[in-house]
Formats: C-alpha cells, sequence, structure tokens
C-alpha cells in the first residue's frame, strides 16, 4: 500500500487516467481509488497494458473503465467529458521501439497527444497533466539536467516527447488550458512490465536473476540513470494536477529522486537482494541510449513542494518484493 497520501480531499473530483492499464498509469489510478476520488476513469487500448493491472479495481465504485484509444478522436473526447483533471500517461515507450518503427511511435505520442488536448479543451478539463521524459536531454552533458537546457536528441521517442511540450505550451498560450509537464526519469516499481523486447532494465535484471539468467548490460556498465521509484511520480502527479501556484502552471519539471546509478551499480544492488552471484552478459552499447542522467529536481521542488521520500535502495526492496509474489503465485 501507498506511504504517500494525497495533499488533499479529492471526493469531489473527476481524475482521468489515460494508459491507466500500463505500468505508471495503473499505480496512479489505484492511488486515486484508494484515496477516494469521486471518479476514477481508465482510458486505454490494452496495447502496452495489461489488464491484469486493473485487478481489484472492479470493487471500487467510483472506478470506470474505458476501452479506447488516444489515436481516435471520438474515445477521447468521450473520457474528457466531465472529468475535472486528465493525468496523460499514454504513450509507446521505449527508445529501440521508437528507432525501430518511428512511424508508431509518432501516431501514438503525436497525434494522440493533440487528440487529448484537443479534447480537454473541448470539455473545459481544468488541468493536463503529462507524462514527458528525461529523453530531451538527448546528448546535452551537462550534470545535473535542469529543465532549461537541453541537447539534440537522439531517437524518435525523444522527438515524440520534445513534440508533446511544444504542444502543450501552444495550447497553454493559444486555448488557456492549465498544462504542466513532467520529465520522467527511468522510473520503476510493481506491475513494470518484465517481458517482452522493451521492457526496462531494473525488471529485466530482476527476472533474470529470478530465473538464474546473466542479464545483458549494454556497454560497459558506467552508463548513470536517475532511477526513481513510482510512488515519487504519483506525488508529482497530485502535486501538479491540485497545486494553487498559479506560477506553478505551465511548466515543466523534472521528477526524479535527484541521485545517480551505475548500471553496474545497479545490478550489484539487485543481485544482492535477489541472493545470486551470476555475472551480468556485456553487450555493444545501443543506438539511441543516453550515456548519463542525472536530475537537478529544485524547480519541483520550489514550485510544486515535491519530496521524494523513497530512495532507490528502498524502492528496490519494494520493487524485488513484489517480483517474488508475482514469480511465486504464477509458478
Amino acid at each position: 500500500m501507498f506511504s504517500y497520501k494525497s495533499p488533499v480531499d479529492i471526493s469531489k473530483m473527476t481524475f482521468l487516467v489515460t494508459g491507466g492499464a500500463g505500468f505508471i498509469g495503473s499505480n496512479l489510478a489505484e492511488f486515486l481509488l484508494v484515496n477516494n476520488a469521486r471518479e476514477v476513469r481508465i482510458l486505454d487500448n490494452f496495447s502496452t497494458g495489461y489488464r491484469e493491472n486493473l485487478a481489484g479495481f472492479e470493487k471500487y465504485k467510483n472506478f470506470r473503465l474505458i476501452e479506447g484509444d488516444i489515436t481516435n478522436p471520438e474515445d477521447c473526447s468521450l473520457a474528457c467529458d466531465g472529468a475535472d483533471y486528465v493525468l496523460h500517461q499514454a504513450a509507446l515507450g521505449s527508445v529501440p521501439r521508437s528507432i525501430k518503427d518511428p512511424v508508431a511511435s509518432n501516431n501514438v505520442n503525436v497525434n494522440g497527444f493533440l487528440n487529448m488536448l484537443q479534447a480537454s479543451v473541448q470539455h473545459h478539463v481544468k488541468r493536463f497533466v503529462y507524462a514527458s521524459s528525461s529523453s530531451v536531454y538527448g546528448n546535452d552533458k551537462t550534470m545535473p539536467k535542469t529543465e532549461m537546457k537541453t541537447g539534440e536528441l537522439l531517437s524518435p521517442y525523444a522527438v515524440t516527447k520534445k513534440a508533446n511540450e511544444l504542444y502543450a505550451d501552444v495550447f497553454a498560450k493559444t486555448y488557456g488550458l492549465e498544462v504542466i509537464g513532467l520529465r520522467y526519469f527511468n522510473v520503476f516499481g510493481p506491475k513494470q512490465n518484465i517481458n517482452g523486447p522493451y521492457a526496462a532494465v531494473i525488471p529485466i535484471f530482476i527476472n533474470e536473476l529470478l530465473s538464474a539468467r546473466s542479464p545483458s548490460i549494454f556497454g560497459d556498465g558506467t552508463t548513470t540513470r536517475d532511477f526513481t521509484f513510482v510512488e515519487n511520480v504519483i506525488q508529482a502527479n497530485l502535486l501538479a494536477a491540485l497545486t494553487e501556484n498559479k506560477e506553478a502552471v505551465n511548466q515543466i519539471y523534472n521528477i526524479a529522486y535527484g541521485g545517480t546509478t551505475s548500471l553496474n551499480a545497479l545490478f550489484t544492488k539487485i543481485a544482492e537482494s535477489v541472493g545470486s552471484d551470476i555475472k551480468p552478459n556485456y553487450q555493444p552499447e545501443r543506438k539511441g541510449d543516453i550515456k548519463d542522467s542525472f536530475a537537478d529536481i529544485s524547480k519541483a521542488k520550489e514550485k510544486l513542494g515535491f519530496k521524494p521520500t523513497i530512495e532507490i535502495n528502498k524502492g528496490l526492496e519494494i520493487t524485488v518484493s513484489w517480483y517474488k509474489a508475482q514469480l511465486a503465485k504464477n509458478g
């Protein structure tokens, strides 16, 4: 269960979570249900989300599932009708996926995003909070990453997320829609997809080690990331949606823990947690991957009151325990 609690009473508020059957979206929707939002809607087409991520949601009378697609404007309009806040998580993630099929990534991440903005304006949504990505920093070598300075983009996925930020800014200025963008840095936690070619590094390491296999590390393992437990991201979404600080609106924020961990150090932490002495399998670096990533979160702290509470070691402990339980349950 969540250690973070809603900063205000949300019992009279209706939230739409797009991509609500995905990893971050389902955790976010569950938090809203537990904290007694008036209604929690999920819009998902289950292309990358999973119905099992919604297990138990049906017991909540305030839960509503809309099976639809953000690339369909009618589905977006239906989902936004009567919603107070949109928490837009739906996307085709993964840098490698976008390199393999840039058209699909653009269709979902840009066209779908535009549809959601348009529907939010049409139905007078109070605020539109959306997931951007640390990938927009590209080849900028500044450490830590600050919101005002980005480099050349390294993947089609990064282009789609930058396009989101540009469209959001224009919709704020042109149509008066209140928007806040959250640049996520390597989010991890329970419900993250453990299988498939585009799984993230932490669930891959956990799954491989629990299965007594050697996971791959791309590069020499010195690549660094600012790994961020999902509950910290939930906090950021709530603060962004509900802040009354007008200076905080129509802004973009880094959302991370504000630390840095190499892939080698991450592997060691997970191996110790799992109790494995298996060694990693080093592979060539992948195209489009950023070498180092470390967030300056001072802007989110100052304007949103963001205070990440769960650091990587605690987050890994919770996450490994969850995956162990899933493995035991599924045999």
